[in-house]
């Protein structure tokens, strides 16, 4: 049933995430990623409002967590959980772990993207 939930959260999520961008993009003619941006951004502040109510006020909305979380937003924004997890390590008081896991996924990710077309233009 979670993989179910995390399915169905995860269509849904990446539903509106085409949704939209499709209409911020149609708004919005200037060369910046808004779409991205604000999309990455709501995310966020929803994954923040959901971690409270799931782990902090409505218990008993825990067995939605997959849905939700993981599912929908997970798949609206991974930005939304990678944030979380920069909170959470924050919240430990973890703070060179916080700001490796910023830079590095930052840094790492833009080589990494960039590493990946270079080898796919050699093919």
């Amino acid at each position: 049933m979670i993989y179910f939930m995390v399915a169905l959260g995860g269509a849904l999520g990446a539903l509106c995430r085409f949704g939209a961008t499709k209409w911020i993009n149609s708004a919005w003619s200037y060369p910046f990623p808004l779409a991205t941006m604000s999309i990455n951004i709501v995310g966020s502040f929803l994954m923040g409002v959901a971690f409270v109510v799931v782990s902090e006020r409505m218990a008993s909305f825990e067995a939605f967590r997959p849905l939700i979380m993981v599912g929908f937003l997970g798949a609206f924004t991974t930005f939304s959980t990678f944030s979380l997890e920069i909170v959470s390590l924050l919240n430990q008081q973890a703070w060179l772990s916080a700001i490796s896991y910023l830079s590095l996924s930052c840094v790492l990710g833009v080589l990494a993207l960039t590493a990946g077309i270079g080898m796919a233009r050699l093919f």
